[in-house]
């Protein structure tokens, strides 16, 4: 194995520049244990490290750490001496979303990555309203986005075809794959990605097959899957972590748990990119300030739903994912603005118990 199996390239050797004579080695983290990371080093070897304190502290956000895919510099220990990461390199794309719940933090599904293969089906999970984010966060990525429309054997060719036009539709660039398990054939087409030095990444919702179509890459059952539900057609898994794999025919694969809730966390440049119809729609509106409801006169985006020549549910996604930026936007503010706050509050504190032990100081002078 090379560091260029493991994805190194000029870039990352440019940044390495830095680390140059410090007797660090490089490495690229693949898993995440929460107190540790799995790291592994261009000869092959995995080891076992731990962030360097220097490394945390620096890290103004959690979004900052290393996340698996990053490459490291590390300052390998002996036997009993940990190894230990000096510094993360910058990285070259993140696949990133919201965390869940209120938080405003961003949480890194992955970094480095090259191409983002979401896995799907053309019956109960498929969604494009939650497309449509996967599209945005994987545009902000810069990473390829690849689609495929899973277990097409339960479905007719009808509803699969559909599916995957209407997919296409909200990207004509990327690339979009019916695909089954029952007919292997149709899996080849991973062949086309999976190649030395280029990082993929699977996402999805938990059921649509996605650990079975890693498990058929890897060539065995890496990953465990459960029986499959006679209703649902869906099968649970216990990828509960994400993990980084080097296969041995070439091409870095990594796999992420079930995604439930795809949270925004993008720009609205990116975001107009991905709804560049609805742009162009716009642009024709009799009035620059048109908000592009129903009641809206001379609204050419109204028109066009009138016309069906737009779905209208696009409208509504793009208008949810605007408003759902615009709340992220202004919670960051607030939570900025209040870390602010409490910073001042805290050298004002420290300002007065200085000035108090100097004055105490000064009259023990005398």
């Amino acid at each position: 194995m090379t560091l260029e199996d493991l994805g190194w390239n000029s870039g990352f050797a440019l940044a390495w520049a830095a680390c140059e004579g410090k007797g660090w080695t490089q490495a690229r983290l693949i898993r995440d244990n929460k107190i540790t990371y799995g790291a592994l080093t261009g000869n092959g070897e995995e080891l076992e490290v731990v962030l360097g304190g220097k490394v945390y502290h620096d890290a103004e956000t959690d979004a900052e750490l290393p996340a698996v895919g990053d490459w490291v510099a590390l300052e390998v220990g002996g036997p009993d001496k940990e190894h230990v990461i000096r510094a993360r390199l910058p990285r070259q794309g993140c696949l990133s979303r919201k965390a869940s719940g209120r938080s405003t933090e961003e949480q890194v599904i992955a970094a480095n990555i090259d191409v983002v293969v979401v896995v799907t089906d053309a019956g109960p999970d498929f969604n494009l309203r939650r497309m449509e984010r996967y599209f945005a966060i994987i545009g902000r990525s810069g990473a390829k986005a690849v689609v495929m429309v899973n277990k097409a054997d339960l479905f007719s060719a009808e509803q699969n075809q559909a599916a995957g036009e209407a997919i296409q539709a909200l990207n004509p660039d990327a690339d979009v794959h019916l695909t089954s398990l029952t007919k292997k054939s149709t899996l080849k087409v991973l062949q086309t990605y999976l190649q030395p030095g280029v990082s993929v990444t699977f996402v999805g919702s938990s059921g649509v097959g996605k650990s079975s179509v890693i498990n058929f890459i890897l060539g065995d059952d890496y990953q465990w899957t459960d029986e499959v539900n006679a209703n649902t057609g869906k099968g649970r898994h216990t990828t509960t972590a994400r993990e980084l794999m080097v296969l041995r025919s070439g091409g870095i694969l990594i796999d992420n748990p079930g995604v439930r809730e795809v949270h925004m966390w993008t720009d609205e440049e990116t975001l107009r990119d991905r709804f560049a119809d609805l742009e162009a729609l716009a642009e024709k509106c009799k009035f620059t300030d048109c908000r592009h409801g129903p009641s809206n006169s001379g609204c050419a985006i109204q028109a066009a739903i009138a016309e069906g020549t737009l779905d209208g549910k696009r409208l509504e996604g793009f208008l949810k994912l605007d408003e759902e930026i615009a709340e992220l936007h202004k919670n960051r503010k607030k939570r900025q603005m209040t870390v602010e706050r409490r910073t001042r509050r805290d050298n004002k504190q420290q300002s007065r118990k200085y000035a108090a032990r100097h004055g105490d100081d000064e009259d023990h002078d005398f």
